[in-house]
């Protein structure tokens, strides 16, 4: 199928559910990008800074961008000003250089932020436990904060076709942005997000809660490493 195809087939999967697609072009051209666009798609997920900075000079200006990779602080300043959220904030250091670069650039929208939680058992994949969440929330630093809004949590579940560890790990996270919501979030509207599946196991992910899916090679067919 085509790009176009592949939009409008996620169109009407996740048409009945409170769940939306973030297209994550990482490796794939402005040209394939600019084919989701046209097939309507706004929400788009890149892993690193420099890719997104020159894929975004390339395209319509109303995308709504999300870093969804590692993201390094000595790195903020060059998405700050556009960014729509970052969901791989992994830290209370990352958060406040967030919030700092937001403030420097006098944005009138803060940006959406979205603490990772480690739900895998690889040491590969980054994010906080749930005591280091909680912990930063508690903080002052973070209470001092007005240039960032914290709308949910991330996760990336182990790569394995275990349809009950993936279930496992989508109900931790559920259960983890549940805890934050009680205790921190219970009258905020604004933290309803849960980020969790990709193009492997989205179904399972959707099931157990999910309001984005993280979905690359079932939209821009196999990536290419070599570029």
């Amino acid at each position: 199928m085509s790009i176009a195809d592949n939009i409008l087939y996620f169109d009407e999967q996740l048409r009945n559910t409170p769940c939306r697609l973030v297209a994550v072009s990482k490796t794939h051209s402005p040209e394939k990008i600019k084919e989701a666009y046209d097939a309507g798609h706004r929400l788009f997920g890149e892993n690193k800074v420099q890719e997104l900075v020159d894929k975004r000079d390339m395209l319509p200006h109303d995308i709504a961008w999300h870093l969804i990779g590692h993201l390094q602080r000595n790195k903020v300043k060059y998405i700050a000003q556009f960014i729509d959220t970052i969901q791989s904030v992994d830290s209370l250091k990352l958060l406040q250089e967030i919030n700092k670069r937001a403030e420097q650039f006098a944005r009138t929208l803060p940006i959406n932020c979205m603490l990772q939680i480690s739900i895998a058992d690889e040491e590969t994949k980054f994010g906080m436990n749930y005591d280091e969440a909680v912990a930063l929330l508690q903080s002052e630093e973070y209470r001092q904060m007005k240039y960032v809004s914290i709308t949910g949590v991330m996760g990336i579940a182990t790569n394995t076709e275990d349809e009950q560890k993936l279930r496992q790990e989508f109900r931790y996270l559920r259960e983890c942005f549940q805890n934050l919501k009680d205790t921190f979030f219970f009258a905020s509207d604004y933290f309803k997000e849960i980020s969790m599946g990709m193009t492997s196991d989205w179904q399972l992910a959707v099931a157990e809660g999910s309001t984005i899916i993280r979905v690359g090679s079932g939209i821009f067919g196999t990536r290419n490493y070599n570029k």
